[in-house]
């Protein structure tokens, strides 16, 4: 036995021995019970850092473990390839995204070698590979054509750096999160996964993944966001400016005319029993009401403008100062008729229900706080109870009172309760006709249009006659050109013209491809489904994910909790409903390892290069 460890040799030895004799090489249908263990897979930034290092660890020490125990373990290791820091670092140094991402895999795989971790390196894949996003092109289109993709207009967070759409997961604390940059409102047109298809699912599935920490489960259900409520429709008052219901964007009954029965205002409220206390409803910025009104009032077009530089998130909205303008525009009230003006106002987000919120000053606080503002009414129509036993206290609360309690001063339905006033005015909406009751989620559908270039492109060809045409699996993959570098002008795609030119599938007239491409998220979505057969040619997947899935043990940062993490569940669903796994959740157990802080060290951080020299010495 040797008196002295001598890592260099024996590490090169062990390492020789065991990739010449596929010791971690997983095998597919082994009479063996599988064990799936599986860390999240890096971003190739060049170099590895403390928390690959730690996180791959853990993932290592897991697999290595379960070996032991006489399962058939599968850990593979591949790259999310796609990305804008690939061409920031190609516009610096002047070369293609694809060079840089292929020369940081060959260094950072090498890395990964050295450090002696037992990964089946057979499965190894990237997302930029063809024959990887082949498959979620291929999906893409079926999904379009399930009306699971589709594609509108809206109000988006826009990155005035990255030049790029965020998802509102991707907007933290106002900024983007990758950039930091302050986020803008901008209105485009883009595609959008129809995630909200799956809220009630998603949201219910947490349920049973008890190998799941709380926190992450926790902050999925909030972002998630089921509520019960209700659906309350304003009659817009017609005025000689007012424009057709169809062209405002808002609902209209089909059997009266314009004239004799007013459009709908739409609004959707958790708190239906405070609907008689309503003194004004706000309109966000961008919706159509306003955009309407400000076309004949400059000051309003100013104040929406202004709207566009604001806060994009909830957090910033609840904490920004409450602004808005009259637009001029007055709807009644859907009980007493009363006539309401109508607000344009900051604190409502265009993105969540309808864009409109019904006011109520007296019972809640961000109202309360717009109506001091600007002298609008107050009216109180909830009171306290003293205890359950007394019943209704007869004096008057202090405002804004904000809690459950008994309804007055309103009418028919004083002296009730919030439940039974929730009942009772469930009933005389519907048969008015104008509402009722209604679960609404605070999860937006996914947008994934990206006006960039080093990423998976869309698969749509547009036709002047046909319109968005899927294109055919017999033309895919939609190749990305590698050979581009970028020069920060905007998307190169769309100054390509050999690779926008092409002909419609349908007609055979000329058409022009997508150039957007997608969020790189949607490739992190579905790796792990793709580990488990990378060699097929005949399909997204084979057979021997029925093997392998779900996936045993998870390991990744709880930064992801509702960013891959909640897209990943997403496809899962979707790929199952393809009839291509089995199972309703992708990852039975998830391991959050914590973050590792840097800590200086003369100027620098420690890297993964150094423990691998300090060790061989």
């Amino acid at each position: 036995m040797q008196e002295r460890y001598t890592p260099a040799e024996i590490e090169q030895a062990a390492q020789q021995y065991w990739e010449q004799n596929q010791v971690f090489k997983a095998h597919d249908h082994d009479p063996r019970e599988p064990y799936y263990c599986l860390s999240m897979f890096p971003y190739p930034s060049g170099r590895l850092h403390m928390g690959h290092v730690r996180n791959y660890t853990i993932g290592d020490v897991i697999a290595r473990y379960q070996r032991m125990q006489g399962k058939n373990v599968l850990q593979p290791i591949g790259w999310d390839a796609f990305g804008l820091p690939a061409e920031n670092a190609a516009m610096q140094n002047k070369a293609s995204p694809a060079k840089w991402t292929y020369d940081n895999i060959a260094y950072m795989r090498n890395q990964l070698k050295s450090l002696g971790f037992g990964y089946d390196w057979s499965r190894e894949l990237a997302t930029c590979d063809p024959n990887y996003y082949r498959w979620e092109q291929w999906l893409f289109t079926r999904l379009f054509k399930k009306g699971l993709i589709y594609k509108k207009s809206g109000v988006v967070n826009w990155d005035p750096v990255d030049q790029t759409v965020l998802a509102n997961e991707q907007v933290i604390e106002g900024r983007g999160w990758r950039s930091g940059a302050p986020v803008e409102k901008r209105e485009i047109p883009m595609y959008y996964f129809r995630i909200t298809a799956y809220a009630e699912e998603l949201l219910s599935g947490l349920d049973h993944l008890p190998g799941w920490p709380e926190q992450v489960k926790a902050m999925q259900r909030n972002w998630i966001g089921k509520s019960r409520g209700m659906e309350v429709q304003f009659g817009i008052v017609a005025q000689q400016h007012n424009l057709a219901s169809e062209e405002l964007g808002v609902r209209s009954k089909e059997e009266t005319p314009l004239t004799s029965h007013p459009s709908l205002l739409t609004v959707f409220t958790t708190r239906p029993d405070t609907l008689m206390g309503v003194t004004y409803v706000a309109v966000a910025a961008e919706h159509p009401l306003a955009a309407k009104a400000a076309a004949r009032n400059a000051a309003l077009h100013a104040f929406i403008e202004e709207c566009k530089k604001g806060g994009v998130t909830e957090a910033e909205i609840a904490t920004q100062e409450k602004k808005g303008m009259a637009t001029g525009e007055f709807v009644t009230h859907p009980f007493t008729g009363e006539k309401l003006p109508v607000w344009a106002a900051n604190y409502v987000l265009m993105g969540y229900g309808e864009g409109a919120v019904m006011a109520v000053p007296a019972h809640d606080e961000r109202d309360f706080e717009f109506a001091t503002k600007y002298g609008l009414p107050v009216k109180a129509v909830i009171r306290p109870c003293t205890t359950p036993a007394e019943g209704p206290s007869r004096l008057t609360p202090h405002l804004p009172f904000t809690d459950y309690g008994i309804l007055f001063n309103s009418g028919g339905f004083d002296g009730l309760d919030f439940e039974q006033a929730f009942d009772k005015m469930a009933v005389v909406l519907q048969t008015k006709k104008l509402g009722g009751p209604k679960i609404q989620f605070r999860l937006r559908d996914w947008g994934v249009s990206r006006q960039r270039y080093w990423g998976c492109p869309i698969p749509i060809i547009h036709c002047a006659a046909c319109g968005d045409v899927p294109v055919p699996d017999k033309e895919l993959p939609v190749v990305l050109p590698e050979d581009i570098v970028p020069d920060g002008s905007g998307n190169p795609l769309a100054k390509l013209p050999k690779f926008y030119e092409t002909t419609c599938p349908q007609c055979g007239k000329k058409a022009k491809r997508e150039t957007d491409t997608m969020d790189t998220f949607v490739e992190s979505s579905w790796y792990y489904v793709r580990y488990c057969s990378p060699d097929c040619t005949t399909g997204m997947v084979d057979e021997r994910a029925r093997y392998w899935l779900p996936v045993d043990q998870y390991i990744g940062g709880i930064e992801h909790a509702i960013l891959h993490l909640l897209y990943a569940r997403f496809f899962h669903k979707l790929i199952r409903d393809e009839g291509l796994v089995t199972g309703d959740e992708p990852f039975t157990k998830l391991l959050t390892q914590g973050m590792v802080l840097p800590r200086p060290f003369i100027g620098h951080t420690l890297t993964a290069r150094r423990i691998i020299f300090f060790r061989t010495m």
